[in-house]
């Protein structure tokens, strides 16, 4: 897996997914299906796919250092200050450490959130699944046993 930011280089150029292409086009909601997976919307592979690239076409590059906005190229931290990639992924480093505490207390805040919803939502699932098991095991049962009543359908030896 790719990691946030990747882009590739071909011909001088820069090719790198902002999230308006990702949610906002045709091509993106193409790209959503095939990836099945929101973590590889950055990756090369999810590059290529959408401009239509082989896998042999341009050279890939990541950048993961966020201490600087010296390591990436210049069009991509014009980018990253536009707020273009919201939605496809998340760079701590690039908030001080006030807002990265403030972030941190949302984030926490909404991970609880999801683990209380994820659990109730666990629970009612679990009693859907017993109740259908249960159902199932119930037909399975009763049509194996109607078959093995008729003798005709049992195995010779057991005739």
């Amino acid at each position: 897996m790719c990691e946030f930011v990747s882009w590739i280089e071909k011909d001088g150029k820069l090719y790198y997914l902002k999230a308006k292409q990702v949610f906002e086009t045709t091509r993106g909601k193409q790209l959503q299906k095939w990836c099945g997976n929101s973590d590889d919307y950055v990756g090369h592979g999810a590059i290529r796919y959408y401009y239509g690239f082989s896998e042999s076409v341009g050279n890939d590059h990541e950048g993961t250092d966020f201490s600087s906005p010296d390591n990436f190229p210049a069009e991509i931290v014009k980018a990253i200050k536009a707020g273009e990639f919201r939605g496809l992924a998340v760079a701590e480093k690039l908030l001080s450490q006030p807002a990265l505490a403030e972030y941190e207390k949302v984030r926490q805040s909404a991970w609880a959130e999801y683990k209380k919803i994820r659990q109730s939502a666990w629970a009612e699932y679990e009693k859907v699944r017993q109740s259908a098991w249960a159902e199932y095991e119930k037909v399975e049962q009763s049509a194996f046993w109607d078959l093995f009543a008729n003798s005709e359908n049992r195995n010779p030896k057991w005739v």
